[in-house]
């Protein structure tokens, strides 16, 4: 069978003999992917003119809502992809991290959109007072990229190493071509052909070569972007291609590193800790083979517990079983392949030259269920023991991508986080503790050297998602070996795909350029009370001017006793000596009640309810006998989509409350948020 590659809206068989992709258990043939180069110039050209102007014109929102329509989609199709799974080597819980947890991806970042505006770009930050008269500011705006995310891809996830990248770059409105690994590619396509069969996504907004990636740099330019995930050395050949250094291309590494886990001083034996650090270690080694970018590689513990750690360790290893990821007792499966078998006994072989092995044989898997070793990428686990880490440190320049940790002793726990950075830049690391001052000390001294960290005790690990597990809402990378980039991270994550760039102007026309007010714009007042209007109908820049009120100290005693704040700026005017008070002030949250009272509609309208106040700053005391007003300005419109039929078409409105003295200067500036009817509740 021939796995074809989607470009150009078409899947176009390979022509030359392919690259054989084997079944890892059975080592059955399952077919063949490209060997020899494909037109990435015409791949480009078709994503740059076919989907990148669709995307651009379509609203965070739908492309949330769009990715959230695909995840819904895959996920009543996911029971079909593992069998496919399984011929990769993988579990059924490994299979399940791949397929759910990357249509887990998908919903994830769709729900981002409800952090982004319903426009298509992005107002960041706020605004840069430039001038002393106010009438020049800057701001920063982030708009899509019109390129294209290359997405050079790994062997050891298919779906979630694909999922977790196409769906942040679709919530930015960039396409995207996915070149998945020659290895694992069959499980990739077979779930692209449902992604482009369902409709769901523009023409163009996802291209696949299944083999090999052959001049996929050749043709970017600065506009487009790339994300490699992979071996460290193939990582750093491909960042130093003459095109990605001539372009200036973004380039985002997410390399395999050597993380490490460490057993806190107080996790002695008989503590939850203790059985929680051995667990830990010995899923990372055996979940997907210890074919994960995130697996331990190194486990650092008090060097008086070193032999206990290493029978437990080898006791729960023991209990392991290896074999046929169909069997329903088989907890480990195979490596992805025997060439990957191979290049995992190579390294182990490195290791060997200053560690000891203390558990499992390189060249015999031992009892394999369901299966044979002749045909099958099967491997045991592999423990190793190095002594003197300080000197041996081969352990922290070596990865064997399989099954495979190795113990080390320290002292102090500054040795621990000495060892942990001797890695030159991780992924993640863990410490297991429940002790806080170790876990402050172990964070601060290791975060430098560490794209994520997680504390682990027994009080979060009944919902700890573990060592070895990204979220898509955190940041996933690290730096030096582990590649200096970042994936995923939520809102982070989007704006790698934005082109940010300052703008500079009178607030007036920063107002029309962002869609948000900006302090000092013109205001526009309207015969109708905005209290009164739909959501529609509201405009940016829309403003209500009030009535005035002198503050009296009668209103102030009455507010001390109606809320009970009894500060003594508000209610003893016999000791303010020493303050910055030259009487008696109101209360900051009396102006903006007060302010409130001045503003509001009273009468039954579209305003539903009052949703909260995102920022709030008292600029100047208040005393009695100032008589202040308020400007009431729409600041900006945020879209909200129905729960359901039956629930009320609604937006959020911020109003920007700008509360000023009779000198004209603001004493008091908040934003509030109304949830305000739609015109079809009318």
């Amino acid at each position: 069978m021939k796995i074809p590659n989607y470009i150009s809206g078409q899947w176009i068989d390979h022509t030359d003999d392919g690259l054989s992709q084997y079944n890892a258990v059975t080592g059955a043939l399952i077919g063949t992917a490209n060997s020899s180069p494909v037109d990435y110039a015409q791949m480009l050209d078709y994503a740059r003119k076919k989907a990148g102007p669709v995307l651009r014109k379509m609203t965070f929102h739908e492309r949330g809502r769009m990715i959230k329509a695909l995840a819904l989609h895959l996920h009543g199709l996911r029971k079909k992809y593992y069998p496919l799974s399984y011929q990769t080597g993988a579990t059924k819980s490994d299979s399940w991290v791949d397929i759910e947890g990357g249509i887990g991806n998908l919903f994830a970042n769709a729900s981002l959109r409800r952090k982004f505006p319903n426009e298509t770009y992005y107002v960041d930050g706020e605004t840069v007072g430039l001038s002393k008269g106010g009438t020049f500011v800057g701001h920063h705006i982030m708009v899509p990229k019109p390129g294209v995310a290359v997405h050079i891809n790994a062997f050891n996830f298919p779906i979630w190493g694909m999922l977790e990248k196409v769906a942040v770059n679709w919530l930015a409105g960039v396409p995207a071509i996915v070149k998945a690994s020659e290895l694992s590619s069959f499980l990739t396509q077979a779930m692209v052909k449902d992604i482009i069969d369902s409709g769901i996504l523009p023409e163009g907004s996802l291209q696949l070569v299944c083999g090999t990636g052959e001049g996929i740099l050749d043709h970017l330019t600065y506009q487009d972007i790339v994300t490699f995930t992979g071996s460290a050395s193939t990582g750093k050949k491909l960042r130093a291609h003459p095109r990605i250094l001539a372009e200036g291309v973004p380039f985002n590494m997410e390399a395999d590193s050597l993380n490490a886990a460490i057993l806190g001083p107080d996790a002695r034996p008989g503590t939850a800790e203790f059985d929680l650090f051995v667990k830990e270690v010995r899923r990372e080694m055996t979940t997907k083979a210890g074919q994960k970018c995130t697996a331990i590689r190194r486990a650092i513990v008090p060097e008086d517990l070193m032999e206990e750690v290493q029978f437990a360790l080898s006791s729960q290893l023991q209990k392991t079983a290896i074999g046929d990821p169909t069997d329903e007792r088989v907890r480990m499966g195979s490596l992805v392949s025997v060439s990957q078998l191979q290049e995992v006994r190579r390294r182990v072989a490195e290791l060997q030259k200053g560690s000891r092995l203390v558990y499992g044989d390189p060249e015999v898997a031992g009892e394999v269920l369901g299966a044979d070793t002749q045909n099958g990428a099967f491997m045991s686990p592999l423990l190793f023991v190095n002594d003197a880490p300080f000197e041996n440190t081969q352990t922290h320049n070596i990865e064997a991508f399989g099954p495979i940790s190795t113990l080390m002793p320290y002292r102090e726990l500054d040795e621990a986080i000495e060892l942990a950075n001797m890695g030159k830049g991780s992924l993640v690391s863990t410490i297991v503790t429940n002790d806080p001052k170790y876990a402050r000390d172990y964070v601060l001294g290791a975060a430098p050297y560490h794209g994520r960290v997680l504390v682990l005790n027994e009080a979060c690990s009944k919902e700890s998602t573990g060592h070895g597990s990204p979220m898509p809402l955190l940041t996933h990378g690290g730096p030096g070996r582990a590649g200096g980039g970042e994936e995923m991270g939520g809102m982070r994550g989007v704006l790698h795909y934005l082109q940010r760039t300052a703008i500079q102007g009178h607030p007036t026309m920063m107002t029309a350029v962002t869609n948000q007010y900006q302090y000092g714009g013109a205001q526009v007042e309207k015969p109708v009370h905005v209290f009164r209007k739909h959501f529609e109908e509201l405009e940016v820049g829309e403003t209500v001017i009030t009535a005035k009120h002198t503050v009296t100290e009668a209103d102030i005693s009455n507010f001390a006793n109606v809320s009970g704040d009894h500060f003594y700026a508000h209610v003893d005017a016999t000791s303010l000596d020493g303050t910055i008070f030259e009487g008696r002030v109101a209360h900051g949250y009396y102006i903006l009640s007060k302010a409130a009272g001045l503003f509001v509609e009273a009468k039954k309208g579209p305003v539903l309810l009052n949703y909260g106040i995102d920022e709030c700053r008292f600029t100047k005391p208040v005393y009695p006998g100032t008589t202040i007003g308020v400007r009431l300005t729409v600041k900006e419109k945020v879209d909200q989509e129905k729960r359901d039929e039956n629930d009320i078409a609604k937006g959020i409105v911020k109003f920007m409350v700008d509360v000023y003295d009779d000198t004209g200067e603001t004493v008091a500036l908040a934003t509030i948020l109304t949830m305000v009817k739609k015109l079809d509740q009318a």
